[in-house]
């Protein structure tokens, strides 16, 4: 089953950097990733049924960064749809800021919880992305602190990942929201091209990695 985006709906994105997208200094403060392409291919095929499109994601959240602007942020817009992607940063914070600590599987799924809840209850419709890694090779700099991050703390990066991504699918069957499995959709992805085509750091995805979860999303939609 998809969701059905009805004519006036409201449609919002929220989330990390991968969503924000430097959506302040868009235009139309959709940002230049996957929301803005989802916006557009929207309006080609239906241009007789109009959304409103917001994203409100800030680049470094985690879920308690989330959970702290919510509100205001989100349930006070009363959109028909909310598409979250959220998880990196909860994964990786302890080895890029010197306050980070390790945030266990079940403090992220208990705020990711409560994320949700009050949405459910208002009858949103959900739509939540996994969060990804993808296994790129070499060192990167990662953070504000332009942390370096190699091969061996991608792997643990990953062991502290893949709980956290187990969680949010058991959210969704919890909620009944619909999945985009983005983590599998880039192992798949990454067997015929290599990981740095989608995602050049594994985290924040080049216009074909934008493009791919975008292409994703819509299908969940009608």
């Amino acid at each position: 089953m998809t969701i059905t985006v009805r004519p006036g709906s409201t449609v919002m994105f929220t989330g990390d950097s991968i969503t924000d997208c430097q959506r302040l200094e868009s235009e139309d403060g959709l940002g230049f990733g996957y929301p803005l392409r989802v916006a557009g291919e929207w309006g080609l095929r239906y241009p007789d049924r109009p959304v409103t499109w917001l994203n409100t994601a800030n680049a470094g959240d985690k879920v308690m960064d989330l959970e702290a602007r919510w509100q205001t942020d989100v349930l006070d817009a009363r959109p028909d749809v909310v598409s979250i992607l959220v998880g990196v940063n909860d994964m990786g914070w302890h080895t890029l800021d010197p306050k980070g600590y390790v945030i266990p599987p079940e403090e992220f799924e208990a705020g990711y919880d409560r994320l949700l809840a009050p949405l459910a209850e208002a009858g949103t419709k959900l739509i939540l992305i996994e969060p990804f890694l993808l296994p790129i090779h070499g060192v990167v700099e990662a953070g504000a602190g332009a942390a370096l991050i190699g091969e061996e703390e991608r792997k643990k990066w990953r062991t502290d990942l893949d709980p956290k991504i187990q969680a949010v699918r058991k959210l969704a069957r919890k909620y009944s929201a619909h999945l985009l499995a983005a983590d599998g959709m880039f192992a798949e992805l990454t067997a015929a091209t290599g990981p740095e085509y989608w995602a050049a750091d594994g985290v924040h995805p080049t216009p074909a990695g934008h493009a791919a979860l975008a292409a994703a999303w819509l299908r969940l939609v009608a």
